[in-house]
């Protein structure tokens, strides 16, 4: 089988609890650290399906790497290799389907609750479970792409995952472990303390009950993470 892409755009948002639930699968994964230099795929041939990390920069930005990222993700969907974006991978995805990336009414960083719509869609990828607490660290917010369907939402966000065959774009993020959220809510404490937006909490807040908190956020990533990997081919 060939592996699964997964590609990093900040040295702090790496794949987390993805990586772990691909290789309790026995799913072969590459990295390409792009916030480290290594250079953007120029064709998906060689892998499975294509996932995309977070990270603080907009789409919008004219960074060198965001124009083959976006060609790389378009090969991916017009091949029909399932593609998966977290929080800015979700606005790569979106943007590369046609759809706008825009900053969002208010910013989100912490945990929140988030509704799983009651429509087969939505319970294809999210099974029985109707709403769930989330993590969140975002300032933007991604259009629906032309004939995806809206599947998950926030009371803070209206756009919060969206489908489309076997695409999937995330604004929250799933694939949070506890050393990770420790992690952010170090290195962006200066960004929390400078907000005033309504959803965002603080480092103390973030980090209570954190072990039962991502452990629960695991298990819908479990629901998630499944119905994506039925996507990938398993030829070599």
């Amino acid at each position: 089988m060939k592996p699964v892409l997964i590609c990093r755009f900040s040295a702090t948002e790496g794949a987390g609890y993805f990586a772990t639930f691909l290789a309790r699968n026995n799913i072969p994964a590459e990295m390409r650290a792009i916030d480290a230099g290594d250079p953007v795929p120029e064709s998906v041939a060689a892998y499975s399906g294509l996932c995309m990390m977070g990270g603080p920069m907009s789409v919008n930005d004219s960074l060198p790497w965001i124009a083959p990222m976006l060609s790389l993700v378009c090969e991916a969907v017009a091949a029909d290799q399932p593609v998966l974006g977290h929080c800015l991978g979700g606005q790569l995805l979106a943007k590369a389907l046609g759809a706008l990336v825009t900053r969002a009414p208010h910013k989100e960083i912490g945990w929140g609750k988030v509704t799983v719509a009651a429509t087969p869609l939505g319970q294809a990828w999210f099974g029985d479970i109707r709403e769930f607490e989330s993590f969140h660290w975002h300032g933007e917010t991604f259009g629906i792409p032309s004939g995806a369907e809206l599947i998950l939402w926030s009371e803070l966000c209206a756009h919060q995952a969206y489908a489309l065959g076997k695409h999937l774009g995330l604004q929250c993020h799933l694939e949070m472990t506890e050393a990770m959220v420790k992690s952010w809510c170090e290195s962006g404490a200066a960004e929390i303390a400078a907000s005033s937006s309504p959803g965002v909490q603080s480092p103390e807040r973030i980090q209570a009950n954190l072990e039962e908190r991502v452990a629960r956020l695991s298990a819908v990533a479990d629901r998630v993470y499944t119905r994506w990997i039925l996507g990938l081919s398993h030829a070599d």
